[in-house]
């Protein structure tokens, strides 16, 4: 594997709407960004990922885009991403933008000419198909529920394709002109100081043509998306081309959001020459999916979370490297996800943070895992602003859920989770915003916030600053970012527990539990590096762990 500039970082994501409001309309911004970068670099973070802030109607906050070229007033403007990539350069910080292609806004101005003359250049821009007696083409289900296809507007005699919201349409990546429309504006950001990328649900691009019906997995009488893109072929075709005539030249660094990619393709995808830099490990986030809807979803144990994790670092191997995370801006959060319901504590918060982030590949924070931010605890479905979990609770509700459980449903999967503004301290609105915010604040601001946690060295925020010295730590670092991952005692129930091979030989342990446990040493500890309790109990190379009790151990 050959060696990169990005490999010994750490990145952090922001979403933008929740992150800080500089001006009182109670949207976060990026001058509001631009506040807290030095709060970013005391944290120890090299990589901000921003969500989408360009212009959009934000019928799926704002990665439906009318404007690839702007940035969205409720943001700021293009001479304030220019000031947020500048001042990010003299902290030697690195800026990536999320680069939405699969679909724009139907308010996108190629869509809205395509609607003007479904015949003309730009109608062939996207998926359009005639009308035939109410029989679609296909029957795929779009993401948010509902067929992908949507009468035209203007246009009764046809319709268009959309596997998200049908405010999303789909852009025709068979067409070379909207490539090279794809490959202009990459480079026009790029050449704009911008170090890269995280390519948002890029597996789309390709679908398998000619259209056809696959079987019918809900009373619904559609099939989900999925199927049809386990049958496309030629993806990779179109991946080459963008990391040519986009990427290679700027050295840009890349993470793709990817899904359903094979074993025998990870060299392709995140290879030496892979299409991107790295991709995210969804393993842990996808497990017990099911195609009925979250109401039948498996909730995940930490014994499927090692191995999901163990699975996804065998399956890389040294091919390249994955990108860690155990929460997003799509998915709950991580420590009210994948600690078992009644054991979210600082303990378990620290474990947590400990097993995922010293996992080979690159660690990825979301705005607010640094505090322990939970999930919600929804009353009502008025309080859900989030498309998909709007469907979602109409799904449960359609195969006889009560409200009482497709509320209970959505609380733990709801998108919104993530995107309750940030808890900057106890102040009204969390410090957030001197106005209404727009999606509500969790109320447990008061206990969960940064202030709280600065100056305390038992924090959580404290313990990542641990965690991400560590990883830099001249000392360490060739191990932490190169050695080899080795499961340890991979069977014991409700332990994760793995080395960290190279220059020197690191144990990673963590009791999943609230009942202690104790694990034999394979060799003496030299050194404690971290640990989420005061002391470490080592008797003859015995290590009892306490209740959820995480140590880095150096053999």
């Amino acid at each position: 594997m050959e060696r990169k500039w990005w490999h010994d970082k750490v990145a952090y994501q922001i979403y933008p709407k929740s992150f800080f409001d500089s001006n009182g309309d109670g949207i976060g911004d990026i001058p509001g960004i631009i506040q807290k970068l030095d709060y970013l670099k005391d944290l120890g973070v090299d990589i901000l990922w921003i969500s989408p802030c360009y212009p959009s109607p934000f019928a799926d906050q704002g990665y439906d885009i009318s404007d690839y070229y702007d940035i969205h007033p409720a943001f700021g403007t293009l001479k304030d991403m220019d000031r947020l990539i500048e001042e990010a350069r003299k902290r030697e910080m690195y800026i990536l933008l999320d680069l939405v292609v699969n679909h724009c806004s139907d308010e996108h101005e190629w869509f809205q000419k395509a609607c003007a003359d479904p015949n003309g250049k730009y109608g062939n821009f996207f998926y359009i198909e005639n009308r035939k007696d109410d029989k679609l083409p296909c029957n795929w289900r779009s993401y948010f529920g509902g067929s992908v296809w949507e009468p035209l507007p203007g246009h009764p005699d046809k319709q268009y394709l959309h596997l998200f919201h049908k405010k999303q349409p789909d852009l025709n990546w068979e067409n070379p002109e909207v490539r090279e429309e794809v490959y202009k504006n990459i480079n026009w950001w790029l050449d704009r100081g911008l170090r890269g990328f995280r390519i948002d649900a890029i597996i789309n691009i390709k679908k398998k043509l000619p259209y056809k019906d696959y079987p019918a997995d809900r009373p619904d009488g559609l099939s989900c998306v999925d199927h049809m893109l386990a049958d496309a072929q030629g993806v990779g075709e179109f991946l080459g081309e963008m990391r040519d005539r986009g990427f290679a030249s700027h050295e840009a660094f890349t993470v793709g959001e990817v899904f359903n990619e094979k074993d025998e393709e990870l060299p392709d995808f995140i290879g030496d020459n892979g299409y991107f830099s790295t991709m995210f490990d969804f393993a842990p986030v996808v497990f017990g999916g099911s195609s009925k809807g979250w109401y039948d979803r498996k909730r995940i144990t930490p014994d499927d979370y090692k191995r999901c994790c163990f699975h996804s670092q065998k399956r890389i191997g040294d091919i390249g490297f994955l990108s860690n995370i155990i929460e997003n801006h799509d998915e709950p959060r991580g420590v009210s996800y994948y600690i078992p319901d009644g054991e979210t504590s600082l303990h378990s918060k620290k474990m947590l943070a400990v097993m995922y982030f010293m996992l080979k590949g690159l660690p990825f924070i979301y705005q607010g895992q640094e505090i322990g931010m939970e999930n919600m605890k929804f009353s009502s479905i008025d309080q859900i602003d989030d498309i998909s979990t709007i469907d979602e609770y109409h799904v449960a509700r359609n195969a006889g859920c009560t409200k009482e459980e497709a509320l209970k449903c959505i609380s733990l999967y709801s998108r919104d989770n993530a995107r309750t503004p940030m808890q900057w301290d106890s102040s009204e609105n969390a410090g957030f915003s001197s106005g209404k915010p727009w999606l509500n604040v969790n109320p447990n601001y008061n206990n969960i916030n940064v202030k709280k946690q600065w100056n305390d060295p038992d924090s959580l925020l404290s313990f990542y600053k641990e965690l991400i010295a560590l990883r830099k730590n001249p000392l360490y670092r060739e191990t932490i970012v190169y050695g080899d991952l080795i499961p340890y005692l991979e069977d014991r129930h409700n332990l994760m527990a793995y080395f960290r091979k190279g220059e020197r030989t690191l144990l990673v342990a963590g009791n999943f539990q609230k009942k202690s446990q104790d694990i034999q040493l394979p060799q003496k500890c030299q050194k404690v590096l971290l640990n989420n309790y005061p002391n470490a109990d080592i008797t003859d190379r015995v290590l009892h762990l306490k209740d959820y009790q995480a140590v880095i151990l150096e053999l």
